[in-house]
């Protein structure tokens, strides 16, 4: 990867709907090489797909809350497979730490979340700690490459 596929993939964080004859434009390359190099990274996995910035809270889901997760002797073996049939996590990190999982959760009640972590709890055997997110100044950042 160098300098021209930072640069797109830069741009394609910023505006993924971005035409290829406009990212050619801001790193003068023609429109077909653009493709190329974007297919090439697709191909490679750099880029994962594309997704619509949904603005949760409007969409029904105001709260935010992120969820760790410490397994008991008792817990399934394969957590993330289980975590992933919950609908309202939305990401899932395996971490270090005195706890195993962090859970990025959405949710559209508090009582849609406490019924969640009762869920979680139940059927992975872990104790839970939820912290419910107030605001958030920024989030899904754009990296400078």
């Amino acid at each position: 990867m160098d300098s021209k596929d930072r640069k797109i993939l830069e741009l394609l964080q910023e505006d993924g709907r971005l035409g290829y004859a406009a990212i050619g434009k801001r790193v003068k390359l023609s429109a077909s090489s653009v493709h190329d190099r974007v297919r090439k990274l697709e191909k490679a996995g750099v880029i994962r797909g594309y997704r619509a910035d949904v603005d949760l809270p409007a969409a029904g889901f105001p709260i935010t809350a992120i969820v760790s997760l410490a397994l008991s002797p008792s817990s399934p073996a394969d957590i993330p497979g289980l975590i992933a049939e919950f609908p309202l996590v939305e990401s899932c990190y395996s971490v270090a730490g005195d706890n195993s999982y962090a859970l990025m959760v959405r949710a559209p009640s508090t009582a849609a979340l406490e019924d969640l972590l009762d869920g979680l709890r139940a059927t992975l055997e872990v104790t839970t700690r939820a912290t419910i997110v107030l605001s958030t100044p920024f989030e899904h950042r754009p990296l400078e490459l």
